[in-house]
């Protein structure tokens, strides 16, 4: 994906040259779908651009969730028909929140929220209804950017026999990277597909695509994990 480039230096992009990954990372044949905390707070009730969403919704990655999620329904989708298992993680409604978090700290400081009417605000927690789970479908609550870190997941893949790990969701910086880096040290092989990712800026969202991609894992588009997917699929039928 090129969007990093617009963040690298000419001497960062001659380095990588010479010491930047050579070889594609290759995936396993039973892989997860992850998606990691697509729910309203991240993106607004309506589709508005960063700076007018963040007025009612602090956290409020804009336009450039709601385009990642657009990207995340074909995705989910091509899944689900190829029999991949889709598990989402959110935060754990009602857990304590803790309050050196810079999430906690901007929520507190921003209540453009509490101008909204009350069944608008009681969707802050839930999953985007574009990319809602379905019966069959997964959902962990988790009280930590990672979602390993006291969740069932590493039990449910274990159980499952999953080897691979496709990551979606936001923010790329955050909640997505620590699931990455926590997924690679568990030793699982990691997708990361970069336009179903998003954050709430654009030089955080493409240098950490850039970076996982370097340390952590494969940073692919939509189509190659369609693709992958329906591989996976049309071998399950031979």
């Amino acid at each position: 994906m090129a969007g990093w480039n617009d963040f690298l230096t000419e001497e960062d992009k001659q380095h990588i040259a010479i010491w930047g990954k050579q070889s594609r990372d290759e995936f396993g044949e039973r892989p997860v779908l992850l998606v990691v905390d697509v729910y309203y707070a991240a993106v607004g009730h309506e589709r508005k651009p960063l700076l007018e969403s963040i007025k009612d919704w602090p956290m409020s990655c804009g336009l450039a969730g709601w385009q990642a999620i657009d990207h995340m329904v074909r995705l989910i989708a091509a899944a689900r028909a190829n029999g991949v298992p889709v598990a989402y993680v959110r935060g754990l409604p009602d857990f304590p929140s803790d309050s050196t978090r810079v999430v906690e700290r901007v929520s507190k400081g921003k209540r453009g929220i509490d101008r909204l009417p009350p069944e608008i605000r009681a969707l802050a927690n839930e999953i985007v209804a574009e990319v809602a789970p379905k019966p069959g479908d997964l959902v962990f609550g988790k009280t930590s950017p990672s979602a390993f870190a006291g969740t069932p997941l590493l039990h449910y893949l274990r159980q499952t026999g999953a080897d691979t790990l496709i990551v979606c969701g936001e923010s790329t910086s955050g909640c997505v990277r620590a699931a990455v880096l926590d997924g690679h040290a568990l030793r699982y092989r990691i997708g990361i597909v970069g336009e179903c990712c998003f954050d709430r800026t654009q030089a955080s969202h493409w240098i950490n695509l850039f970076d996982m991609h370097q340390k952590y894992g494969e940073v692919i588009d939509g189509n190659a994990a369609a693709d992958y997917f329906a591989s996976l699929g049309r071998r399950t039928q031979n």
